[in-house]
């Protein structure tokens, strides 16, 4: 079994990113499943703005992020709160994300049918279970299954505040529901390995 984290930091690689931090505590446990984790870091790819799954540009990467999007069994998005919603790169991303309601596979089945996603949030703002709405929406209108429970927040409430990576408060919460997190996850991916759903009937 697959699983895709998008990393939605504003932030490019080598920076450390917070939200990173806590999507690896969700990989951690889908590993222990032997569920095999590949982290994407959006910020450091070149994605076109646009609704399209071919290149939307010279050298847009999207196509790419497309393919592990079809690999992956599992998808967590994972994106920091800004101004109380998800960031521009996680509204980018979902914005690629909406070419996948016109596609089907070979027995016309939403392509993204039978897979499971989950959301990651961080930020030092209230906002969380707003963003997780948003994004979860947005996966559930692709055609992802969304697990009961299936995410974990990080935040120390409104207003300014200490960062994810520099605090060590609300962690045991954050990581318990990571776990959980996890779990949820690979229970539904398991059950839809196990018995698929069909094509919508007609």
């Amino acid at each position: 079994m697959r699983a895709l984290v998008i990393n939605c930091t504003l932030k490019s690689s080598p920076d450390p990113s917070n939200t990173q931090a806590l999507a690896e505590k969700v990989a951690e446990q889908l590993e222990s499943y032997s569920v095999d984790v590949e982290f994407v870091r959006a910020a450091d790819l070149d994605i076109a703005a646009g609704v399209v799954t071919e290149a939307a540009g010279p050298g847009d990467a999207w196509p790419d992020v497309h393919r592990k999007l079809l690999d992956a069994d599992i998808l967590v998005i994972a994106s920091p709160t800004w101004l109380g919603r998800p960031s521009s790169i996680a509204q980018r991303v979902l914005e690629r994300m909406d070419a996948m309601l016109s596609e089907t596979d070979d027995v016309g089945r939403p392509v993204a049918y039978n897979r499971v996603a989950g959301v990651v949030v961080t930020g030092n703002e209230d906002g969380a279970h707003h963003v997780i709405s948003e994004i979860s929406g947005a996966l559930a209108d692709i055609g992802y299954t969304i697990p009961g429970q299936a995410w974990t927040y990080w935040h120390l409430g409104p207003g300014p505040g200490p960062d994810y990576l520099d605090d060590e408060r609300g962690h045991d919460w954050s990581h318990r529901t990571a776990r959980a997190m996890a779990a949820n996850l690979y229970g539904t991916a398991k059950a839809f390995a196990a018995t698929p759903l069909g094509a919508p009937p007609q």
